[in-house]
């Protein structure tokens, strides 16, 4: 991705560029060194690696080709190791640092179209020069910085999102919807997004959307059956794979539940109802917002049901604040605002920065032993759509 493509000025190219290099260099560094960067990131190259090595994803608890330090299961659909296949190319270091700058220039494209997408917003919140300061400053929240230290895909997956629904679609071409079935073909969570298309009235992209899904299944398929036969019989049915979805990082309703009920196994069966009824008024909300001219928001609303109904989503997966906090500024005035009127961009800001589930007490079942102040504190990345949306609920009775 260049800084012509970004169409950005020349200082805020730099600007924009200089995180991506600094990720490669400390790759190859890495590399160099024999340092230990991004666990996750290896498990994806381990898993390209196994494919191309016709090694089997899901029947052993971890990857042969998985460095000592990492040695956790592949969850992912097997579509994801053709994904991953570049990774394979380079060491694992390496990769780390190349999948690190592909996310950061994917969220300077996520704020860019997202500034883009919202025609009354403040004379200067120009979008190159939006682009380059939050391109910056939005590293230091938690779901980013965590999301590149991992060598997590969020920033990437969210990037085809909004390059889908904001780009590609709402220009009428005939490739809406593609975007969005890669990035489900890569984790099942952003299929969210097809009922979105459908409710905004893209149906075709929809259809698209399920289509590219299902024939990249077919392609693995024919690669490697049983594969696709593990993955879709038992490790899609098993969120234990993934650690304990108790922990404090977990940051949905089916998260909180289970630190609630000391991690039964019947929350999944509560959670999965509560989500339809979020569901219910959230459709009616998108299409309002759509119907206003406002595909951002609605975009966001979407985003965020997802994060809340999904049987896990680790703090890394919040990585959507980023494009909430471009609508949140795009609501300040064009003078200097208000403390009153900067709290909201600043509290939600505030939330994602400060690391507060990283300082709870987590891990080894001590979730169940918190304070009800804990449970308050430790709930607060999925507080912050719960919260938004009863604000809007309130003021929308009131007038």
């Amino acid at each position: 991705m260049t800084a012509s493509a970004l169409d950005v000025r020349p200082r805020s190219a730099a600007a924009v560029s200089i995180f991506p290099i600094v990720c490669v260099v400390a790759g190859v560094v890495g590399w160099l060194l024999g340092w230990h960067l991004g666990v996750d990131n290896a498990v994806y190259r381990s898993g390209a690696v196994a494919l191309l090595h016709g090694e089997a994803l899901y029947d052993l608890p971890f990857l042969s080709d998985e460095p000592s330090w990492a040695r956790l299961p592949f969850t992912y659909p097997p579509t994801a190791t053709l994904m991953f296949v570049p990774l394979a190319l380079v060491p694992t270091q390496v990769a780390w640092g190349l999948l690190g700058a592909v996310s950061i220039m994917g969220m300077a494209w996520v704020i860019k179209l997202s500034v883009e997408a919202l025609p009354n917003r403040p004379q200067w919140m120009d979008p190159a020069r939006t682009t380059a300061v939050l391109g910056i400053v939005l590293l230091g929240i938690e779901p980013v910085w965590r999301t590149v230290f991992l060598g997590q895909i969020n920033l990437v997956l969210m990037a085809l999102v909004v390059v889908d629904v904001l780009l590609v679609g709402a220009k009428s071409t005939r490739f809406g919807g593609i975007l969005i079935g890669v990035a489900a073909a890569i984790k099942l969570t952003p299929l969210i997004f097809v009922p979105h298309l459908i409710a905004i009235g893209r149906k075709a992209d929809a259809v698209r959307a399920v289509v590219t899904f299902f024939v990249l299944q077919g392609l693995m398929f024919v690669l490697v059956p049983h594969d696709v036969f593990q993955f879709w019989g038992h490790a899609v049915r098993d969120p234990q794979r993934i650690g304990p979805i108790y922990w404090a990082g977990n940051q949905s309703v089916n998260g909180l539940l289970l630190r609630l009920t000391d991690n039964a196994d019947w929350t999944l069966r509560v959670a999965l109802p509560i989500g339809a009824l979020l569901a219910i008024p959230c459709l009616v909300w998108v299409r309002r917002l759509h119907s206003q001219n406002r595909a951002l928001p609605a975009l966001l609303v979407t985003a965020f049901l997802g994060l809340l109904v999904s049987p896990v989503s680790w703090s890394h997966h919040w990585v959507w604040v980023v494009p909430l906090v471009v609508f949140l500024l795009s609501r300040l005035p064009d003078r200097a605002p208000t403390w009153r009127e900067a709290a909201g961009v600043g509290s939600v800001v505030l939330v994602f920065a400060s690391c507060v589930l990283l300082a709870m007490r987590n891990g080894k079942a001590v979730e169940f032993d918190w304070t009800p102040l804990e449970y308050v504190v430790g709930s607060a990345y999925l507080l912050v759509p719960l919260v938004a949306g009863a604000i809007v609920l309130i003021r929308q009775v009131r007038h």
